[in-house]
């Protein structure tokens, strides 16, 4: 077959987390780079566990990051006549037979294996056998060899052999009718005709299984590439208490779907030292040669640092569409045409590392009445005090003399009073960049100032020394 094809397959019983969305990055970005197709398959014969919330969850997490599918998704539940179909073919051409051992007969004959020191796989009582009891419920086996070696040619490990000895007869239909996992995949990457497949390497051991089958099938074998799974700090397999959360909740938590690709694709893959890279530099560069064969690390702090060089790449009417999920969550209103927002955009986006944070350290602008039940409490413990009742009350006096209100005559106003009266320029303006924001923290004191305009200026610093004056009377 001349064109790669390969396939993201999720199980839809939970949400799309970090190690779904890096395998989707990986066989996205290797479909790209040859030039081929991706396929989505959504793997639902779980019927208990699988929802159409979780559904919902992959496909919007997978659009959100710009891994776009070539063709699908396709639903395995939706698939159920095929699976029947080669399942009868495999009785059919005798690779494959019925077998009537009981659960407790199954148990048994694994408790005798573990006494016996033996590998407690299935001992093939039905394989041979040609009557079929009426009505006795029986699972359908697949024939696996019994003897020799299999081997798995891995694009990230290299070869690796396998004793088919070890390998029991698997089941491929339960009594239920309902078809097992390593049966459908290969029947769905039989039909879908997949060649490469790209998935983490805790799906190793199934791989000598879909084998027997593919060439039960005469389908030629795909490629594998089971690529090292994701660990935490602690080297532990990634789970929630290292941070890792869906692909969703990094979205909420104010996250760039492009920092997020970036940070995956490094999760295991690199070139040379680069780690900055855009999705046509990553789709141009990806190889399973530079694929680890180690786990990948996860560190959220390293996560954190790539967003804040996203944010800061990206110009204030770029950021603002991204803004406003969580500007209208907070119920504030604003203008697309605001120019001072997007001043001050550009200004608070050099502190930010997420969407979130950007939000919240801009929040003074939104409101126009009075900011007290904003402040810092540490902050203002330390700078809404008595002592500094006249440094706010000089700052509102040369507010209201300045005409027009603009940075340059701010700046030069404020200057002039502190060399005059001899105080230091930090000890002014702390105070009132206090009084109008909230915090300690924000863009130049000047152009806040006149981002917010004269009167809402001259508002805050009253509300701050009223504030003052009621901790006063009540401390």
């Amino acid at each position: 077959m001349d064109e790669l094809r390969v396939r993201f397959a999720p199980s839809p019983t939970g949400f799309l987390h970090i190690g779904g969305a890096r395998t989707a990055l990986f066989n996205y970005l290797f479909a790209r780079h040859n030039k081929g197709k991706l396929i989505l398959r959504i793997e639902d014969t779980d019927k208990e566990r699988s929802t159409k919330e979780s559904v919902d969850a992959i496909i919007n997490g997978l659009t959100w990051l710009g891994l776009h599918w070539d063709e699908g998704p396709f639903y395995q539940s939706q698939r159920t006549e095929l699976y029947k179909q080669h399942v009868q073919q495999l009785l059919d051409e005798g690779k494959a037979y019925r077998c009537y051992c009981t659960p407790e007969e199954l148990e048994l004959k694994r408790t005798k294996a573990l006494a016996e020191k033996r590998k407690p796989i299935y001992d093939r009582t039905c394989r041979e056998r040609t009557d079929h009891p009426a009505g006795k419920p029986y699972v359908i086996r697949f024939k696996s060899p019994m003897y020799g070696t299999t081997m798995v040619k891995d694009m990230v490990k290299g070869n690796i052999l396998f004793n088919n000895e070890e390998l029991e007869d698997f089941v491929i239909l339960r009594s239920d009718s309902s078809p097992t996992y390593n049966f459908v995949v290969v029947v769905d990457d039989v039909d879908m005709h997949v060649t490469h497949i790209i998935r983490g390497d805790d799906h190793l051991n199934n791989t000598p299984k879909q084998i027997f089958l593919y060439n039960a099938f005469n389908y030629p074998i795909p490629q594998f590439a089971h690529i090292p799974l994701i660990h935490g700090t602690d080297k532990a397999r990634l789970s929630k208490r290292h941070g890792a959360t869906s692909v969703e909740a990094y979205r909420d938590e104010g996250y760039l779907p492009e920092a997020l690709d970036n940070y995956l694709v490094r999760l295991g893959w690199s070139f040379g030292d680069k780690e900055v890279f855009t999705m046509q530099e990553m789709i141009d560069n990806f190889s399973f040669d530079n694929i680890s064969k180690s786990a990948a690390i996860f560190n959220p702090e390293k996560l954190l640092w790539l967003n804040a060089t996203y944010i800061r790449e990206k110009s204030a009417e770029q950021l603002l569409p991204l803004l406003e999920p969580f500007i209208t969550a907070k119920e504030w209103s604003y203008s697309n045409q605001d120019s001072n927002l997007l001043r001050l955009i550009d200004e608070t986006k050099l502190r930010s590392r997420t969407l979130v944070e950007l939000c919240d350290m801009m929040g003074y602008y939104f409101i126009n009445g009075s900011i007290v039940n904003r402040y810092d409490p540490n902050a203002a413990n330390k700078f809404l005090i008595s002592e500094n009742i006249p440094i706010l009350q000089n700052a509102a006096l040369l507010t209201g003399t300045m005409s027009p209100f603009n940075q340059q005559n701010i700046e030069t106003g404020i200057k002039s009073y502190v060399e005059q009266t001899g105080l230091k320029l930090g000890n002014f303006a702390q105070p009132i960049r206090m009084a109008i924001t909230g915090g300690t923290v924000s863009p130049g004191l000047f152009e806040i100032m006149e981002i917010l305009g004269k009167d809402r200026v001259l508002q805050r610093i009253e509300n701050a020394i009223d504030y003052i004056e009621k901790n006063k009377k009540n401390g």
